[in-house]
């Protein structure tokens, strides 16, 4: 399962990038606002440093506003994906994008059926929120069992991207699950690494090791 940082936050992701832990990252219109950063200027920086796929997410709501401003987005990086929203729109504008050659995220996917309408419009990823699922006691990763079992079912290429996620547990339930790759925030990536079981071999570890007295380099 790949992993994408849910962020855009620069520096977040220049440190996630150097331990050579992420495939991709994705972007909002929200989560840049909350950065402070200008938005084609941030999407560009953040497609510098990565070089797998990049989603900028298109803020119009109508096809043309979409395809207009799915062009200037385009053209900042080859590795930025195009993001759109699950209406009819965004999937007209994900069947022209995918056309012309152009990768697609279609975004905000809460149910089976909006998934298989993403597939049909050719989307490269779906995503669906399982988080946000979870948030009005719906079980957010049974819609990424059903989602694996209907595109494994019809042939679809369409990955499932597991968004909204919100801890250690939603990662590996969605990797059991069969999602493709999984978004997160920078705090959820650093934190699939801690055990308390880990950190106590470690201390253990190099108490002993102090008491050798040794060096390994001299």
């Amino acid at each position: 399962m790949d992993f994408f940082a849910d962020t855009a936050v620069i520096d977040d992701i220049r440190e996630l990038n150097g331990y050579g832990l992420l495939d991709g990252v994705t972007t909002n219109p929200s989560l840049i606002a909350k950065s402070g950063g200008d938005f084609l200027d941030t999407i560009r920086e953040i497609a510098q440093i990565v070089p797998g796929p990049i989603s900028a997410e298109v803020a119009a709501t109508d096809y043309a506003g979409m395809m207009a401003e799915a062009q200037v987005l385009s053209a900042i990086a080859e590795n930025v994906v195009i993001k759109v929203p699950l209406t009819l729109d965004g999937l007209k504008a994900c069947r022209a994008l995918r056309a012309a050659g152009t990768q697609v995220n279609v975004t905000l996917c809460f149910s089976i059926n909006q998934a298989l309408l993403a597939a049909k419009a050719g989307a490269t990823y779906v995503s669906p929120f399982i988080g946000r699922l979870d948030d009005i006691n719906l079980d957010g990763m049974e819609l990424i069992h059903a989602i694996r079992a209907l595109y494994d079912g019809q042939g679809f290429d369409t990955q499932i991207l597991a968004a909204s996620i919100r801890n250690p547990n939603h990662v590996s339930d969605a990797a059991l699950a069969g999602a493709d790759v999984a978004t997160m925030p920078p705090d959820v990536i650093r934190a699939l690494v801690k055990h308390p079981l880990t950190d106590k071999g470690l201390a253990a570890f190099i108490a002993d090791w102090k008491q050798t007295g040794q060096k390994i380099i001299k």
